[in-house]
């Protein structure tokens, strides 16, 4: 049984939620979200509180049940509270810079890396060696913080690289003289 999916998901004030179909569009104070679900999936709104309902126990039924909460939860996050990811940068003469909409990334390589910022998405660079990744879709801002990590991941022998706030490194030790 899921119990994710048996969660209902509350709906807070200047948050508002419409079912049309198998399209769920949530509406708030930080912005519009809307995305399909599947098709056998049923959403029912009583009041503040939205609870999603499958249609059998069947495998397939039961695995998209806390899927389809999880996701619409997360619209409703979204569009009141928002998202974001805090990313590190480690390393001498590793940092960040923020130029108009473009962020400049300076990790070791021959020449800076630019990043363009996708719709909905904002990256902010408060220091040098930090940055923050934030929008109203989870996926999106995951996907785009994941994004920038790719550029220089972490190594395990000195701990250079861009890595997570609280991301630990596992350090390697390395040779030694005989």
């Amino acid at each position: 049984m899921s119990r994710i999916g048996l969660k209902p998901v509350e709906i807070p004030d200047g948050v508002e939620v419409k079912v049309d179909g198998n399209i769920v569009k949530v509406k708030g104070p930080k912005g519009e979200l809307s995305r399909p679900i599947h098709v056998d999936m049923k959403v029912v709104i009583e009041g503040n509180v939205l609870t999603v309902e499958r249609p059998s126990d069947n495998k397939d039924h039961r695995a998209l049940h806390g899927t389809t909460r999880s996701i619409i939860n997360n619209m409703v996050v979204g569009v009141h509270k928002g998202f974001e990811k805090n990313l590190e940068l480690v390393g001498v003469g590793y940092r960040a810079q923020k130029q108009g909409d473009k962020v400049v990334v300076n990790a070791g390589y021959s020449h800076p890396v630019e990043l363009e910022s996708n719709e909905g998405i904002d990256i902010e660079v408060p220091k040098n060696t930090q940055m923050i990744v934030k929008g109203i879709d989870k996926e999106l801002v995951g996907a785009v913080a994941a994004k920038i990590r790719a550029i220089r991941p972490p190594e395990p022998y000195k701990g250079k690289g861009i890595r997570y706030q609280g991301e630990f490194v596992r350090r390697k030790e390395g040779k030694t003289a005989k």
